[in-house]
C-alpha cells in the first residue's frame, strides 16, 4: 500500500470534519449527515480495490 493513500484518507477525513461542523454550527444538520456519508463512500471507493488484493493474496498464499 502507498502511504499517498494514507494521506489521502487523512484529508478527506479532515476536510469532511471541518465542514461538518461548519454546516451544524450554521443549523444545516441534514448536510452535514450527507457531507459525513459522501465522504465515507469515496474513501471506501478507495480501500475497496485494496480489500479485494488483500482477498487474493492471502488465497495464493493458502491455495485456495
Amino acid at each position: 500500500m502507498d502511504i499517498q493513500v494514507i494521506f489521502q484518507i487523512a484529508a478527506v477525513g479532515i476536510l469532511v470534519a471541518v465542514l461538518n461542523q461548519v454546516l451544524k454550527s450554521a443549523g444545516r444538520d441534514e448536510q452535514a449527515m450527507l457531507t459525513t456519508l459522501a465522504g465515507l463512500l469515496v474513501v471506501l471507493f478507495w480501500v475497496i480495490q485494496y480489500i479485494s488484493q488483500l482477498f487474493t493474496t492471502v488465497r495464493q498464499v493458502f491455495n485456495l
